[in-house]
């Protein structure tokens, strides 16, 4: 989940007084666009994308215009711009309108949770408004930090000292940075990016910071991102119904990220955990329906109705359901697999009986007690499955559920169907 561009970032770090550009969005009439104008000699037109997608500015997708003209003819190309950048694709829905911020000095900074440090962690360098990773590595500091005490001036400054900032930013820096651990930290977030932010000189030759640019990933799971007010509509990046479905159970408890990576998939893999994720989306590749991840531990309410979506959309695509995880440490097995073998059961009642092999692989608490019910719920409306406990490697059920699928394609639907007294498997 992310927010990018100075629109809505501009009102974020108004939340801990951070100094922006000036912005106006694409609801801004002509006279404000060009009283911008005047005030910051030029400005930057660039599109809105819901979501991230980087490279906009090696694309060019960012217009600059002097005069108010050249801005209406920016905002008429990108107002409905389209972008990709390797897998992701976006379409803009607007655009805004930056004053220049003129700066000798470009600076990037971004915090992120670092999974190496496992703890928050700055990266800082002089050298900002360029790609980070096309850097020296002598000019980045990369710094983790304690989330209990913050981000310090100290180590800003001592930051900026390893890799030989200019004296003359320093002090603005250290001044203005931990501000943003602020935002980080009282807001949800998981990482958060400036770049640039431009040192801009005042009137007495004192430089201030000014974020330009903008990027924030939150844990949609954190419910500390709600005091921001944000738009519900800001984090869906054209997502399908089913996903937009998935995504308005969300609760503290327990996870719900999914991604439809084939609509036209014969496996719906009911996912828990992302390194078993990570496993079985590579595995079965366009095989698989659908990405997810439904672990930490949701409730039978939340995991009845996560499933009735799942099975609303595609189970009468399906060949196999498979429902997989890794060995859970509190994660109720019996209270997941009770939701979803009631919504199944529910499923058969309102739509009738559709041809399924069930795969089943899961570890944790209560995994006897949840795999029996949801063995009786198969028994009582006729479908063949197949459950692995965990002392089975996941890759190897994952194997088996492909094969499944190999044969349901080959006549196994047909079989089944038959056996359901169905007079086809269309």
């Amino acid at each position: 989940m992310q927010v990018t561009g100075m629109l809505h970032g501009a009102r974020l770090l108004r939340h801990v007084e951070f100094p922006t550009a000036e912005v106006l969005g694409p609801e801004a009439t002509e006279s404000e666009i060009q009283a911008l104008i005047d005030r910051c000699g030029s400005v930057f037109v660039k599109p809105v994308f819901k979501g991230g997608v980087g490279k906009k500015g090696k694309a060019g997708l960012v217009g600059r215009a002097k005069d108010l003209k050249t801005a209406l003819a920016e905002k008429e190309r990108l107002y409905f711009a389209e972008h990709r950048h390797g897998n992701a694709h976006a379409k803009a829905h607007g655009v805004t309108f930056e004053g220049a911020v003129p700066a000798e000095h470009e600076v990037y900074l971004s915090i992120t949770d670092s999974t190496v440090y496992r703890a928050p962690t700055m990266v800082i360098t002089h050298m900002g408004g360029t790609a980070i990773e096309e850097l020296d590595k002598e000019l980045v500091a990369e710094v983790p930090f304690e989330a209990l005490t913050g981000l310090k001036a100290f180590v800003v400054a001592n930051a900026l000292s390893d890799i030989g900032a200019p004296r003359e930013i320093v002090s603005p820096l250290v001044q203005h940075l931990p501000k943003l651990w602020e935002l980080v930290h009282h807001y949800g977030m998981t990482t958060l990016e400036l770049n640039p932010i431009r040192m801009r000189p005042g009137r007495d030759g004192r430089l201030t910071p000014v974020a330009c640019d903008f990027k924030c990933g939150f844990d949609r799971d954190d419910p500390r991102w709600h005091r921001l007010g944000m738009p519900e509509h800001l984090f869906a990046a054209d997502y399908s119904d089913f996903e937009r479905e998935i995504n308005q159970l969300r609760t503290y408890q327990g996870q719900s990220d999914v991604f439809v990576i084939n609509d036209a998939g014969t496996i719906l893999a009911p996912t828990f955990g992302g390194g078993a994720n990570s496993l079985v989306t590579e595995v079965l590749g366009d095989d698989a329906i659908i990405s997810s991840d439904f672990g930490g531990n949701p409730p039978y309410e939340k995991m009845r109705d996560v499933a009735s979506i799942c099975f609303k959309h595609f189970l009468k695509q399906t060949n196999v359901l498979f429902i997989i995880g890794g060995k859970s440490n509190n994660t109720d097995i019996y209270e997941t697999l009770r939701g979803m073998a009631d919504a199944l059961r529910d499923y058969f009642s309102k739509h009738g009986p559709t041809p399924l092999f069930v795969v089943i692989g899961r570890g944790g608490p209560n995994l006897v007690r949840g795999m029996g019910a949801f063995s009786d719920t198969l028994d009582s409306l006729g479908l063949p499955y197949r459950m692995f406990g965990f002392d089975s490697a996941i890759s190897e059920v994952v194997n088996y559920a492909q094969q499944v699928d190999g044969w349901m394609k080959v006549g196994g639907r047909q079989q089944i169907a038959k056996s359901l007294g169905l007079d086809s498997a269309a």
